[in-house]
């Protein structure tokens, strides 16, 4: 027998994405449906979507949304693609904009966003077991259905389930927000339970009142409990820490897949690998004006240019990376000092390095089929979505030892042969060095050792099914089914 669960989230594929919370919301949803659960999402209706999507969507409906002192109109619309029915949240003033966030008026936005979902609930009269919220900017469900809904008995019956996808980005507001765009009372503020500084949490206030609360690794899971990792909620991450699930992510194995994917120059799998990752290595090279060989080591970088994803250690280290029989490739945008120092880069190592400054998902895929070696030395990393697509496709992450990364890239021992990528653990630039040239020595000289390395990687379970089985057991346990 299929549960019903509804995904909140403020961005997801097939129609909108800025980072890795979109993958999830494209690739979760769909693996539960596969297994008999009637799972729906919802998102805001926003320009993007509106400009590529609309005329694929069904419209069902306005009503009026009132949370504070906000009284606006919220139009609805409905598509289902791959047994998932996707909702969207329509209003001009508040989601047709240029970008998704780092507005003034996003705990406004957001709020509305809050009351807008529960209200449709009533609207389609569709009641789902759990509600499924994500990062931030839907923290405020589980409390706003436990408050403003306390005498409609069929919400005070759904469960709430609340992931972490970055706790570094926490949705704190004014506390007369409370008032102004919630329409909550200050109880909540004054017993400590969304107070965060002098104002409020959007992040708090998920961590609380959801009867469980995930994150998107087991590693990360246990990170954010320490002060060095938990951005000033480990205490109350503590606190919960028995409602806390580590579960690492998965991709999306149909859309991410080198046998198939129409972006490459020639596809392969895990018995046609060398044939095929050496045409689509040589025809990057010769697209992105590298020199064209295929023995020299090739690397790739594919990231948001921030300090987090410790771009910084690359940058400082430049001469001494571009100093070896290396190539590299860096696609991606961020922050200025980031972007100027690869720009510097390209023009200094010409016919060695090249950067890419944007996103360009054609690209991305061509770059993930043809290095060698994919670079990903973040300081902290709940899951990462990269070294899962990279091993897919047969090239081996070189990772730092956190969060997702740790969970999920098994360092190379070139005594057993075992492992499915390289990695190193201190935060510094002096071992992250040392683990490339360890990696090039590899390539260079340990032939076969590579070659069973990606063998590994390629045979590694990146898909969603364990994972996906795992939220089915904590759906399990909050509703007090029978585990099937």
């Amino acid at each position: 027998m299929g549960r019903s669960i509804l995904f909140a989230a403020s961005e997801g594929l097939p129609y909108i994405k800025t980072g890795g919370l979109a993958d999830v919301i494209g690739s979760l949803p769909k693996s539960l449906a596969k297994k008999g659960h009637d799972v729906r999402v919802v998102l805001p209706l926003y320009k993007k979507i509106i400009e590529k999507y609309y005329d694929q969507l069904e419209r069902l409906g306005t009503i009026q949304i009132h949370s504070g002192w906000i009284d606006q109109p919220a139009t609805y619309y409905t598509a289902t693609v791959d047994g998932v029915v996707y909702y969207f949240i329509e209003h001009q003033g508040y989601f047709e904009r240029d970008g998704l966030y780092g507005y003034d008026d996003d705990g406004e936005r957001f709020a509305f966003f809050t009351r807008a979902v529960l209200d449709m609930i009533y609207f389609i009269d569709w009641w789902p077991n759990i509600i499924h919220s994500h990062d931030w900017q839907t923290g405020m469900i589980p409390l706003v259905c436990h408050a403003c809904y306390a005498d409609d008995m069929r919400y005070q019956s759904i469960k709430h389930v609340f992931t972490i996808h970055n706790l570094a980005f926490q949705g704190n507001f004014g506390v007369q927000m409370m008032e102004s765009c919630l329409g909550l009372d200050y109880s909540y503020f004054d017993n400590g339970s969304i107070r965060f500084d002098t104002g409020i949490s959007f992040m708090k206030a998920g961590i609380v009142y959801a009867d469980k609360i995930t994150t998107v690794s087991p590693t990360y899971s246990s990170e954010i409990l320490t002060s060095t990792y938990g951005e000033r909620m480990d205490s109350i991450l503590r606190y919960r820490r028995n409602d806390l699930w580590g579960i690492v992510n998965g991709i999306d194995t149909d859309s991410w897949n080198p046998k198939t994917d129409k972006l490459l120059v020639k596809n392969y799998d895990a018995h046609n690998w060398v044939s095929g990752k050496k045409e689509n290595k040589l025809k990057l090279q010769e697209e992105l004006g590298l020199e064209q060989n295929p023995n020299v080591m090739l690397m790739g970088l594919v990231s948001r240019l921030t300090n987090q994803k410790g771009v910084y250690m690359l940058t400082d280290r430049m001469h001494e990376i571009m100093g070896m029989d290396v190539q590299l490739v860096v696609l991606g945008t961020g922050e200025t000092n980031a972007e100027n120092a690869f720009k510097w880069m390209e023009n200094e190592y010409k016919g060695k390095a090249v950067y890419f400054c944007g996103y360009n998902e054609e690209l991305s895929h061509r770059i993930y089929a043809g290095v060698d070696l994919f670079l990903m030395p973040s300081l902290y990393e709940p899951c990462g979505i990269s070294q899962l697509i990279s091993m897919r496709y047969g090239t081996l992450p070189l990772v730092r030892e956190t969060g997702g990364l740790k969970d999920t890239v098994q360092p190379f021992n070139q005594y057993t042969g075992e492992g499915n990528g390289f990695s190193f653990w201190a935060a510094n630039p002096d071992d992250m060095v040392y683990t490339i040239h360890y990696a090039l020595d590899q390539y260079t000289n340990n032939k076969a050792g590579w070659k069973g390395l990606v063998k590994s990687a390629m045979a590694t379970d990146v898909s969603w099914d364990k994972s996906a089985a795992v939220y089915e057991e904590l759906y399990y346990q909050i509703c007090n089914w029978p585990d099937e």
